[in-house]
């Protein structure tokens, strides 16, 4: 028995450092936020650089169009996005759905925001939200007009993602807009 346990001592430690490596790179508050270029469901090609300097975006992840929880946030956002544009913000969803699933989801649930598509699955993989089965796993982030992230939730309710996205942009003092869009 004593055997076994020294022989696994060394893979027990590898894991670890494997584990806080890992930690280590995962995108945190104050990180810069990676750039992307990602086609929307409205059409365009949407840039987190081109927002730079100008607002804050809200970059919010959604495992899988057409699913019970993501229609369920996506209604929240279509339905109650006038409580978000009250800030100075832009906002997306974005999964690693193809373009045109995306496009027939918004069409679907009234999404009068783009949905963006990150098909090669790159974007994802650099925001740290790929799940291990291949879709992004629900997490939203905040980044302001300098382009850091501000606040990453991972706890997203997806019923309430409406008023919870403007209670923290609120909280995190993002300008509000003074024509309210």
């Amino acid at each position: 028995m004593l055997q076994k346990f020294k022989c696994s001592l060394p893979v027990l430690a590898g894991a670890c450092l494997a584990l806080a490596a890992a930690s280590a790179s995962a995108l945190q508050v104050g990180d810069p936020a990676p750039d992307f270029a990602l086609p929307g469901s409205d059409g365009d090609t949407h840039r987190l650089s081109d927002y730079r300097g100008k607002q804050a975006v809200v970059l919010a992840w959604f495992p899988k169009a057409y699913t019970y929880g993501c229609t369920i946030e996506c209604k929240s956002l279509a339905e109650n996005g006038h409580l978000i544009r009250e800030y100075d913000v832009t906002y997306f969803m974005a999964s690693v759905d193809p373009l045109l699933d995306n496009k027939g989801f918004a069409a679907e649930t009234g999404a009068d925001f783009p949905l963006l598509s990150d098909e090669d699955k790159s974007v994802a993989r650099a925001y740290g939200v790929l799940h291990e089965k291949g879709y992004a796993k629900r997490h939203t982030f905040y980044i302001g007009k300098d382009g850091t992230i501000l606040k990453i939730d991972a706890h997203v309710n997806p019923e309430t993602s409406a008023e919870d996205m403007a209670a923290t942009l609120g909280k995190l003092g993002v300008e509000r807009r003074a024509d309210k869009r």
